[in-house]
């Protein structure tokens, strides 16, 4: 479970729509490479700026710069969030990282997942929907969540699936990796959970 409130925030190169975080003194804020120019653009400044420039063009001007081989084995995203982790955070937001290149956006989701096998937990946001992933554990909402949440399961097979207070409940099944039976179900104005015994969740839920 994880008990540290510290946020590490990471904005990706990927469409941004919005950058609509207020970071905290204890917080930490990490550019990916072209994520830079959305943190200016909303007027956020960058603790850290990670990356090998493609997007931007050239190396920044900034007091903490961390330049990436251009060819490497992982995305810029992934190295941000490896530095997040070296300095102790185990909580991670990530803008700018979902709605552009289809890989790109599949790549980050895999991040979401290992970060949930490590006990840590990251969110990716986009414009109107937010992805988790928890991996045995749960993730609560209050009464005011609305809309849509799907979920999906990440491992070849997620046991003890269950979803309350949603208008379409589950009580211990199995999901697989290869049957979205998870999609679309609904907040009903009720406080609400997913939990999984054995394995991991993706979670894919409107942000209002």
């Amino acid at each position: 479970m994880v008990m540290d409130k510290r946020i590490c925030y990471i904005a990706g190169a990927g469409p941004c729509g919005r950058l609509d975080f207020i970071p905290g003194p204890a917080d930490f804020v990490i550019a990916a490479d072209g994520g830079l120019a959305h943190l200016i653009r909303n007027g956020l400044a960058a603790d850290l700026v990670v990356g090998d420039f493609d997007s931007l063009g050239s190396v920044p001007e900034h007091p903490c710069v961390l330049t990436l081989q251009s060819e490497k084995d992982e995305t810029d995203t992934a190295a941000a969030l490896r530095e997040g982790i070296g300095r102790g955070y185990r909580v991670f937001h990530l803008y700018g990282c979902a709605g552009g290149r289809l890989d790109h956006t599949l790549a980050n989701i895999q991040l979401l997942a290992e970060l949930s096998r490590q006990g840590m937990r990251g969110y990716l946001f986009d414009e109107k929907t937010v992805i988790t992933a928890i991996t045995d554990a749960s993730i609560h909402f209050n009464a005011g969540a609305s809309g849509t949440i799907s979920v999906f399961s990440h491992s070849d097979k997620s046991t003890g699936v269950s979803e309350t207070g949603l208008k379409y409940p589950l009580d211990r099944a199995e999901l697989t990796n290869t049957c979205p039976v998870g999609v679309s179900n609904e907040f009903i104005g009720a406080e609400s959970c997913v939990s999984v015994e054995g394995g991991t969740l993706i979670v894919m839920y409107n942000d209002v």
